[in-house]
């Protein structure tokens, strides 16, 4: 595949029939600076965790509204949006047959039926956020990857990017949650920032918009980067993945405790709530020297 082309692969981080990291994602870099023993339980153990209500409507929104765009401007209606939700769900049904462990038959279909009206709101909210008729998007879902000159590969799937006459290029990223304070912001844009690192490694373009869309609150974030915004998340991916590669190399994953442990699948593994983690399945290679590499301050 050609950098940048369109790809039905996913945003795997590991090589085929391996364990050994090989790349980077924007959610495998944050499951590391939030907990690199989250990134492990992850990437190199690769357990598996139940499927989430919340995540699985946030993927059947972002379905919904990739395929709006398949219709001609005029047709693309908050009516005919709503109309489309039952089908991505039988599809992402026929694809991931466990997501209907999620509503149990008990309850005579209620819990699907409100679920399904809360991901058919969020994707009638977004009218009130953009006008798809006005739009005429470049790429969705679009698989990018880019080797950067020390070797480390970034990949992900954007949204969706936009570009204007004039040629500037605008990447949009759908969330379906709530935006968050303003103190958060940074964290909030870090995808996005990755993202447009790789577009600029990739096409010599640095995007002149990041639009972060909440359909959770009715939010939109804006962030215009230049060159020099670009360059700082470089040299911190730089880092974070020289601390991924020893923590790699030498088995060295510390868990990092906060408030989002309540939300993790694998505190019965986790050292700090009494677990014992799975047998390391990788050589172990003595550290060297004292500390390890730490991700650079952005």
């Amino acid at each position: 595949m050609s950098p940048g082309s369109l790809s039905g692969a996913s945003d795997a981080d590991v090589a085929p029939g391996a364990a050994v990291p090989v790349s980077l994602s924007p959610s495998r870099a944050s499951d590391f600076m939030q907990c690199p023993l989250l990134y492990r339980f992850r990437v190199i153990d690769r357990l598996p965790e139940k499927p989430s209500a919340a995540a699985t409507r946030g993927t059947l929104v972002h379905a919904v509204l990739e395929r709006l765009f398949d219709a001609p401007a005029q047709e693309r209606t908050a009516v005919r949006a709503r109309a489309l939700v039952p089908g991505q769900w039988e599809r992402l049904l026929e694809a991931k047959p466990e997501l209907s462990e999620l509503f149990p038959g008990g309850d005579e279909g209620v819990g699907l039926a409100r679920w399904l009206s809360e991901a058919e709101a969020l994707v009638e909210r977004w009218f009130m956020l953009e006008d798809p008729t006005r739009l005429e998007p470049v790429e969705r879902e679009f698989f990018v990857e880019a080797e950067l000159e020390s070797g480390l590969r970034l990949r992900g799937i954007i949204d969706r990017v936009d570009v204007a006459a004039s040629g500037e290029v605008r990447i949009v990223d759908y969330k379906t949650g709530k935006a968050p304070r303003p103190e958060y912001a940074e964290g909030a844009l870090f995808q996005m920032k990755f993202y447009a690192l790789v577009v600029w490694r990739l096409k010599r373009v640095v995007p002149r918009r990041l639009q972060l869309v909440y359909l959770g609150s009715g939010d939109v974030l804006t962030y215009d980067p230049v060159m020099a915004d670009l360059e700082r998340v470089e040299r911190k991916l730089l880092a974070l993945w020289e601390a991924i590669k020893e923590a790699t190399a030498t088995g060295d994953w510390r868990p990092r405790p906060t408030k989002l442990c309540g939300w993790c699948d694998h505190r019965a593994v986790c050292p700090e709530f009494g677990g014992t983690p799975p047998v390391y399945p990788l050589p172990v290679v003595p550290r060297q020297g004292v500390g390890g590499a730490r991700p650079a301050e952005s």
